[in-house]
């Protein structure tokens, strides 16, 4: 939701979690499991203080409003991108509004 990775660890359950590091798998699936296996064994680290530990995304709005906002978002888009196509020189304002909107 955010592109933010996580990981966590539900002491109740033992139910444990990792991902969400899109592009930076190699790196980010060593750190993930090392920052699990500390969660697991209950030891407070450097990795277990990191703010990926149990983040939580924001949750998704309800539809069809989220349906809604992303085509109005495509639709921004695509005006600014023809825009630009006719000889605009600069990033057009629908794209940086359009962006503002996406949280991009």
């Amino acid at each position: 939701r955010d592109w933010a990775a996580t990981v966590g660890l539900d002491p109740a359950t033992g139910l444990g979690w990792a991902g969400g590091y899109v592009g930076t798998g190699v790196t980010a699936t060593n750190l993930a499991g090392r920052t699990l296996r500390d969660l697991v064994l209950g030891r407070d680290t450097e990795l277990t203080r990191l703010p990926w530990v149990n983040h939580r995304a924001k949750r998704w709005e309800v539809e069809p409003l989220r349906w809604l906002a992303v085509q109005a978002i495509y639709t921004a888009y695509h005006a600014a991108d023809r825009a630009e196509l006719r000889g605009r020189a600069t990033t057009s304002p629908i794209a940086r509004v359009a962006d503002l909107v996406a949280g991009r």
